[in-house]
């Protein structure tokens, strides 16, 4: 028979989907696989919608069969077969494709007839995917209820030929003649009965139709106590019904934490686990899972975030990082979703609109899980945020806090009054009726906070303090700027809310008759510090640092560990002095008496022994070692 040419053109098209749509050519099993269950559904509904007996889903399968010698690999299906006419419009035709059309034509059925009915291959460029590790592609086929079957040949975009054939039943198989290895592709493997298997199993286990193939088991020769022999044997390589698409009843915390072990590679079973579907604007079902235990690599560049997505029960992606923001990257799971082509590509991903609309419910859903785990079980919560609370503040510092709303009542902070983590809820609860501020304290750890000279006047007011010990904390609150109306405010803050009218008075009038002592002292200590002034906020030490401006004395901490030492920005620093202290009075009679020399050292070793409260590492320590030895 004269051999026809392709209707949708040339090389170079057949090419470009080949070359394009796909990334790797280990995919195009998944895609005849896909095919032949598409195959087997359209029978199947044939059979629901026709009453048609002596046919039931027990009976359909899918069957891969090898032949090393003759380097051929062939997928046969039992489904609906295809006529002369089907093989010249649905293989004749790139891209174009019958179940797309007959997904179409059975849009709006009764849906006790279509629901059980899970057309994947729709884009029609699916089956193109052999040539990419074939040389020569044979499709025998013959259609349901029809006598005669078809032969279709084609080695590539030079056309195809159609004959008359033999098969036994209707369906179809796929036969592919590898081509010849070279230094770069080795075609063989895909002879090798091994990785047939584990590809399956990668991309097609969840089919719902069994795939079958003949495998290689051992056991005992007969008759021997030691001697063993291989043998043949028909094996069904894939699970079939996902984990995810079972009703809760039906699955046990022990099947969920085995299918997450061994998908997710770890050792320890997930903390928390979350299942979620809808059906509208975009149909899908999830199966989520938090991990009891940060890996070894998540706060490195190394790890990659990202869900498992399926179209069907068909992997498609391995790692959709689109499906989950930043600030939700520890979770793991699957997204299986009905609306989604296999042939999507990661730049068509990223425009998908079912995908957004994915991610957008389970953004969502996760945050609700995890503050119904916050309030419902205290611990399993303090659990993840140990492990995962940075990344929550981290999310909620980022874009100018634009996820607020969706992160604030999450996080966690530790009380000074309570003595273990607090939400700022519980924070904002707990509030003094005539405090005005949400207080928070930044060092080291709660023992050298405990030991900072402004805590002691808030403390004595019974005033609760958030306490940040961690690198985020303060650029998380500083974002947020506010929590329920409540201003957050550093106890380095100029204005704490707490002095009275008395006590600011005092303060302005010691600035005012000791602005000369103070100026010199900001002389003497020059660019270290923006002003020197007088403070009533202290009540048994003598002096402490506070800032003005938008970089706080700890935010500079933080940032001298990341930056170039030339180039780190640096707080603006105020040395405030205890009004009423002992130390105030020596520096006022020195400074009468016209002992320049040594105010000017007791304004070093005072802005120094401030430096060291607050845990900044001196300038100069030998000029500060050498400085206490002339004042001894």
């Amino acid at each position: 028979m004269a051999k026809k040419q392709f209707k949708a053109e040339s090389k170079r098209l057949l090419d470009l989907m080949i070359n394009s749509i796909y990334t790797n050519k280990e995919i195009f099993l998944r895609e005849l696989i896909s095919n032949a269950s598409d195959a087997i559904d359209k029978l199947y509904y044939k059979t629901l919608t026709e009453g048609i007996s002596g046919l039931s889903r027990a009976d359909f399968s899918i069957r891969i069969d090898v032949d090393e010698e003759a380097r051929t690999l062939s997928i046969s299906d039992n489904g609906i077969g295809m006529n002369k006419t089907d093989l010249e419009q649905n293989l004749g035709t790139i891209a174009k494709s019958g179940s797309q059309l007959f997904k179409n034509e059975t849009e709006g059925e009764e849906s006790g007839k279509t629901e059980d009915i899970d057309i994947i291959g729709q884009f029609g460029v699916g089956f193109y995917s052999a040539f990419m590790v074939a040389q020569k592609v044979e499709v025998i086929s013959k259609a349901y209820g029809d006598d005669q079957a078809w032969h279709w040949t084609s080695t590539g975009a030079d056309g195809y030929t159609i004959t008359e054939a033999e098969r036994d039943g209707h369906g179809t198989t796929v036969l592919l003649t590898l081509k010849e290895d070279t230094e770069n592709d080795q075609y063989s493997k895909y002879l090798d009965e091994f990785e047939l298997h584990a590809l399956v199993k990668r991309y097609s286990n969840y089919i719902r139709y069994p795939i079958q193939m003949m495998v290689t088991q051992t056991r005992k020769k007969e008759g021997t106590e030691s001697e063993y022999e291989d043998y043949q044997e028909l094996a069904t390589l894939n699970t079939m019904v996902p984990i995810w698409k079972k009703q809760k009843s039906e699955v046990t915390d022990e099947e969920y934490n085995e299918f997450y072990t061994q998908n997710f590679y770890d050792f320890n079973p997930p903390l928390k686990v979350i299942r979620s579907s809808t059906e509208g604007a975009a149909t899908y079902t999830a199966l989520l899972f938090i991990p009891s235990k940060a890996p070894f690599n998540y706060y490195s560049k190394d790890y990659k975030k990202g869900l498992k997505l399926y179209a069907s029960g068909v992997l498609i992606m391995e790692s959709c990082e689109d499906l989950l923001p930043d600030f939700f990257n520890f979770v793991r799971g699957v997204v299986d979703s009905e609306d989604l082509s296999l042939n999507i590509s990661r730049e068509m991903l990223q425009q998908d609109y079912q995908l957004k609309v994915i991610e957008r419910v389970l953004e969502k859903k996760i945050k609700n899980e995890l503050l119904s785990m916050l309030r419902k079980d205290r611990e399993q919560y303090e659990t993840f945020w140990g492990e995962f609370g940075n990344q929550i503040k981290f999310g909620s510092y980022v874009g100018f806090a634009k996820n607020r709303d969706l992160l604030e009542d999450l996080l966690m902070f530790y009380s000074s009054n309570e003595g273990k983590l607090s939400t700022l809820d519980e924070y904002v609860e707990r509030m003094k009726e005539d405090q005005k501020y949400i207080y928070y304290a930044c060092g080291e750890s709660v023992e050298k906070i405990r030991q900072l000279p402004q805590v002691e006047r808030l403390a004595d007011k019974g005033y609760e303090m958030l306490y940040c010990i961690e690198d985020l904390d303060e650029f998380t609150l500083k974002t947020l700027q506010k929590y329920k109306d409540k201003e957050f405010r550093s106890i380095s803050d100029d204005d704490l809310g707490i002095e009275t009218d008395e006590e600011k008075e005092e303060a302005r009038k010691a600035d005012e008759e000791n602005k000369d002592l103070f100026a010199f002292m900001k002389d003497t200590l020059g660019e270290e510090v923006v002003a020197v002034r007088a403070t009533t906020r202290l009540k048994s030490h003598p002096v402490f640092l506070s800032s003005e401006g938008a970089v706080s004395i700890d935010m500079e901490k933080v940032l001298a560990q990341q930056a170039n030492p030339d180039n780190r920005m640096k707080a603006q620093k105020v040395l405030e002095i205890n009004a009423s202290h002992p130390i105030f009075e020596k520096m006022k009679t020195l400074y009468a008496e016209g002992d320049k020399d040594k105010v000017a050292l007791y304004s070093k070793l005072l802005y120094n022994q401030a430096l060291l409260m607050e845990g900044l590492e001196l300038e100069d320590p030998v000029a500060f070692a050498n400085d206490i030895c002339e004042l001894m």
